[in-house]
């Protein structure tokens, strides 16, 4: 049986797509979570082990802002609304007691 992971934190995220219908291009913007685990990050594509995230920093702007992820594969943006402090909060917490 597996074991029930619990979120320590989460922040909502979104990803601009393109779309084409009836030849008009269209951005749809499509709300996603973070959510951080005792041994990840977790997106809705893709999954970060704990172990290969060396930092995670913030920089905002007018209307939003961008989390950015520096793992062991590159740095990865997720577009954020919000403050993500209480995120890089908890995620900065947890890789200490890890140490």
């Amino acid at each position: 049986m597996r074991e029930e992971q619990h979120v320590i934190s989460a922040i909502s995220y979104h990803k601009t797509e393109k779309i084409i219908e009836f030849n008009q291009q269209k951005y749809l913007k499509i709300q996603h979570r973070l959510h951080l685990y005792k041994d990840k990050i977790q997106s809705a594509s893709r999954q970060f082990r704990l172990e290969h995230i060396h930092d995670i920093s913030y920089r905002p702007f007018t209307d939003a802002g961008l989390l950015y992820l520096h793992t062991n594969q590159g740095v990865f943006a997720f577009e954020v609304n919000g403050d993500p402090g209480h995120f890089i909060h908890s995620y900065k917490k947890l890789k200490s007691s890890i140490k």
